[in-house]
């Protein structure tokens, strides 16, 4: 008797710790019921703020634990809410989001036990994709957009071969020789190591040929991973993400990278570009009541992986500066220590599946994750981390005053759309009834670099091939005339053999003969 009054007094208290901490004045919604002891509690509902996604998030979890399903709910809840959503769709998984899930016997129970009715529903949905092998709406951007600075540490690139990029870039600016694609590029570093080395180096300093041989391998190693595909036009608008259709919902666009998990380098190219031209187009906004849109990067290991330390410094000063434009940004991966740690100190949201200890290793990054969480007095987190069910995570946020949320083990709702693929039926009606696939999916390829210094190229050949002829042409002088006498060769030949003999005597004498 006395074991269930204290067992009841500690599920009131963690009542209360629950509602106190999850209770916010601005707009929030309800993801899930806190368990305690494995057991759902009624009353601990936990809600997210929406206020605060600006702060960025983390979701982690062994495979098979229930991380994408998570991304997916909560990316159903912001566009119920009128928020823009982003997705990475590694795995192909995510374009269920357009059409309706189907309910069964499990998802009726839980839906019972955390008090969230289960409405099966689409939502408005956008399929983008970063290659042509892909059906969706095409994302490109030019090489010029990128410019010298990041273009460089995309490619890895020293101090001195940045320096290089950035002469190159100035030319071209000067010359009105648009960079769109890789091919562009590509003909500028060719222009500037042979017929345009001179030009060049007259008005902006020496070219390096070391150096310049360098960034033509690196950018070949970058066409190898898709980087032909993604630069080039039309020009990819990231406004066009920020869209809500007719009744309010934000749109989820669903970027298909199916075919890059094994480019690292590509797809982290094109996450550093699109988070770098979010802010820089979007104005400063502060702390909304709701963010303008939500990122959410699956994999998120595969940016950061081969990332050089620039790179890196890049991506980390921009996670810091962007919740300012009104824009929050979610990393999905397996392990927490994915993430670099200046990354992971500015995630504020933190949805933790399960993780599992099969290794000394294993064990001592659950004793590491562990400790990345507030302190509890209702859970043992260490332990906690290897038992949490599928469709279950520790989690904690910030509130509205950005103190983290005591942590709770939540039993999250069950995403109302399919939780699998669309059919490649379904895919081709969702891209055909798209407004945006006409504009960006057409092909273009407007004058640029590669034909003007093409022409260039050519012009230059053409003049040197003229000189040369002319020579030819003209009649040899007096002078060349005597020399090529057959008379006049050989005895120039007897000549410079008896000298050659002479200077050898004088200087290592002759045998006497006996």
């Amino acid at each position: 008797m006395r074991l269930h009054k204290i067992f009841n007094m500690s599920q009131e208290k963690f009542v209360e710790s629950v509602q106190a901490g999850y209770t916010f004045k601005g707009p929030s919604v309800k993801i899930g019921r806190a368990k305690l002891n494995k057991e759902v509690v009624p009353g601990a509902d936990v809600y997210l703020p929406l206020k605060m996604l600006n702060r960025h998030g983390l979701i982690a979890g062994a495979t098979g634990t229930g991380k994408t399903k998570t991304l997916q709910l909560i990316s159903e809840y912001l566009s119920s809410e009128g928020i823009p959503v982003l997705v990475m769709d590694i795995k192909g998984d995510l374009s269920g989001l357009a059409v309706p899930g189907n309910n069964n016997d499990k998802i009726t129970e839980r839906s019972e036990l955390i008090g969230i009715p289960f409405e099966p529903s689409g939502f408005p949905s956008e399929l983008l994709t970063l290659t042509p092998k892909q059906q969706g709406v095409r994302l490109r951007a030019t090489v010029t957009e990128f410019g010298p600075i990041l273009f460089s540490k995309i490619l890895g690139l020293n101090d001195t071969q940045g320096g290089l990029v950035a002469m190159l870039f100035k030319y071209s600016d000067d010359h009105q020789l648009p960079l769109l694609d890789i091919k562009d590029f590509k003909t500028l570093l060719q222009f500037a190591g042979n017929e345009g080395k001179a030009e060049i180096e007259e008005e902006y300093g020496k070219i390096s040929t070391v150096s310049l041989s360098t960034i033509q391998r690196k950018i070949i190693e970058l066409e190898q991973q898709g980087g032909t595909d993604f630069f080039g036009e039309v020009s990819f608008d990231v406004r066009d993400l920020m869209r809500t259709d007719a009744e309010g919902q934000g749109i989820i666009s669903v970027l298909r990278v199916m075919d890059l998990q094994d480019k690292p380098k590509m797809f982290s190219t094109f996450m550093l570009q699109l988070l770098a031209e979010l802010y820089s187009t979007s104005p400063e906004v502060g702390d909304l009541d709701k963010p303008k849109l939500v990122l959410f990067i699956d994999e998120a290991h595969l940016i950061f992986q081969e990332a050089s330390k620039a790179l890196l410094q890049q991506i980390e000063t921009t996670i810091k500066l962007i919740r300012s434009k009104g824009i929050g940004i979610f990393f999905c991966t397996q392990n927490p220590m994915d993430v670099p740690s200046g990354i992971l100190g500015q995630l504020g949201m933190k949805v933790q599946h399960a993780l599992r200890a099969f290794t000394a290793a294993d064990r001592k990054v659950i004793k590491q994750t562990a400790e990345n969480y507030p302190l509890s007095d209702f859970y043992k987190t260490d332990e906690l981390l290897t038992q949490v069910g599928v469709g279950e995570a520790l989690f904690t946020c910030l509130n509205e005053k950005g103190i983290p949320t005591p942590l709770v083990h939540v039993m999250l709702s069950a995403p109302r759309s399919r939780m699998d693929v669309l059919s490649e039926g379904e895919v081709l009606d969702l891209v055909k009834r798209s407004k945006l696939a006409a504009t960006y999916n057409a092909e273009v390829d407007n004058e640029s670099a590669y034909e003007l210094l093409k022409e260039k190229m050519v012009n230059a050949k053409q003049t040197t091939k003229a000189i040369a002829a002319k020579k030819e042409k003209e009649p040899p002088s007096m002078m060349e005339q005597v020399l090529d006498n057959s008379v006049v060769k050989s005895s120039l030949r007897t000549a410079a053999t008896m000298l050659t003999r002479t200077l050898l005597g004088a200087l290592f004498g002759t045998k006497r003969r006996r």
